[in-house]
């Protein structure tokens, strides 16, 4: 997997993070550049570190982290940076830096704010437009659980809705013991969805040690993000 991927949710809290540091210390082990992208990070302080910061802790400080636009409020973007009295994030600013990031880089990874039509600002836009602009592919991230299903669907839809490409879907955080609607979920998803089960990261592998996680992405990703994993 090379180019400009852009990473979404189905929601937030699901292992958007996580799975966009399993992609980069993929890319990274089999010898390619990775520039990972925030276009806005809400919820943490000025001196605070963010997602990109957590994506270098587990995949490599090799990887390239840029961020467009910071809001202390853990809220959508367009309403934390109302309400911050700072300007907002437009989807050509994103476009445009990961363009620049692509020169240099094999891979560059825009991770969303927290679903796919989350608005960056007062006009509606969204990380869906980021994505037309870019003609990237999109990965969702899903959760494992009950609901899972109607929520990647509908974030699928939306895409397909807009002419995207889907480039798959990953299970942020897969438990040690999955209920039966998890057992369910895994059989399912991927026709639900009208897209591949592309990988399944545990639940916990934020928390691993670093080189753990480096060791081990490869694994919960399919060869098609890289991988050498089923994907499921």
């Amino acid at each position: 997997m090379d180019g400009i991927v852009v990473v979404t949710g189905t929601g937030t809290e699901i292992g958007k993070t996580v799975t966009t540091a399993a992609l980069a210390a993929t890319a990274l082990r089999s010898g390619r550049t990775v520039a990972v992208l925030k276009p806005a990070q809400t919820g943490v302080a000025p001196d605070e570190p963010g997602d990109v910061a957590e994506v270098r802790r587990l995949a490599g400080e090799s990887v390239t982290g840029a961020e467009l636009a910071r809001y202390p409020e853990p809220l959508a973007p367009a309403t934390a940076a109302r309400r911050a009295g700072l300007p907002c994030v437009r989807p050509e600013e994103v476009a445009e830096r990961a363009e620049k990031l692509a020169v240099g880089h094999d891979l560059v990874l825009v991770e969303g704010a927290g679903g796919l039509l989350v608005r960056y600002d007062e006009s509606g836009s969204t990380l869906a437009d980021v994505a037309r602009l870019l003609a990237a592919p999109v990965l969702v991230v899903a959760a494992a659980g009950l609901g899972t299903l109607n929520a990647t669907a509908l974030t699928t839809e939306a895409l397909r809705a807009r002419g995207l490409h889907t480039a798959g879907v990953v299970i942020g955080s897969f438990p040690v013991e999955p209920d039966l609607a998890t057992r369910c979920n895994l059989a399912d998803l991927a026709e639900s969805a009208g897209a591949p089960l592309r990988g399944t990261l545990p639940a916990g592998a934020g928390a691993m040690p670093p080189s753990g996680f480096r060791a081990a992405a490869a694994g919960w990703l399919s060869p098609e993000l890289g991988g050498c994993g089923t994907g499921r």
